[in-house]
């Protein structure tokens, strides 16, 4: 992919979130459109629909109307590649760094990484659990996520699960 081909991609956050997604990287498609989760096997608009974040089916063109639900996204890396493992150890480590400034800065109820190899990487943890971790980011609770990308091999009723957990936690923090 060529330089001119790539759309920037713009992290949609502000102040008062309940939730920042923080996807590992864009990949072809994202890149070409400039939206979040664009390419059409990802399951990321779906998934957050079917449990409750959205009260219809997003397009990845619509992004910026999850500020209206306190939901917010982000990335690890900036880098697009086709998948997510073209990615190095070091970009994962540096984009740890920049998101936990991120999050300092806007500080959301919730951090959520979708991802349990790349959250390993980027935050340096041998052992992740799915759902909520052990240590916060100020006041922001982290969870990991599974993935959405269709190369993921997790169902959708397991994806819906793991991200409705989080919505239901979210409720009985925030109402």
């Amino acid at each position: 992919m060529n330089e001119s081909s790539v759309a920037p991609i713009n992290d949609i956050l502000a102040p008062d979130l309940r939730v920042v997604f923080c996807g590992i990287n864009p990949g072809q498609s994202s890149a070409h459109k400039g939206f979040h989760f664009a390419h059409s096997g990802n399951r990321f608009w779906k998934t957050i629909y079917q449990a409750g974040f959205t009260e219809r089916l997003l397009k990845p063109e619509e992004e910026n109307v999850l500020l209206d639900t306190r939901c917010g996204i982000t990335m690890l890396v900036t880098r697009p590649t086709r998948q997510a493992a073209e990615l190095s150890p070091g970009e994962l480590r540096d984009g740890g760094k920049i998101l936990i400034d991120k999050i300092r800065l806007y500080q959301p109820l919730t951090l959520a990484v979708l991802g349990k190899d790349a959250f390993k990487r980027a935050f340096r943890q041998s052992k992740v659990v799915w759902g909520r971790q052990k240590f916060t980011i100020g006041q922001t609770a982290i969870w990991v996520l599974p993935n959405p990308s269709g190369l993921n091999r997790a169902s959708q009723e397991e994806m819906v699960a793991a991200y409705r957990e989080l919505r239901i936690a979210l409720t009985e923090i925030d109402g």
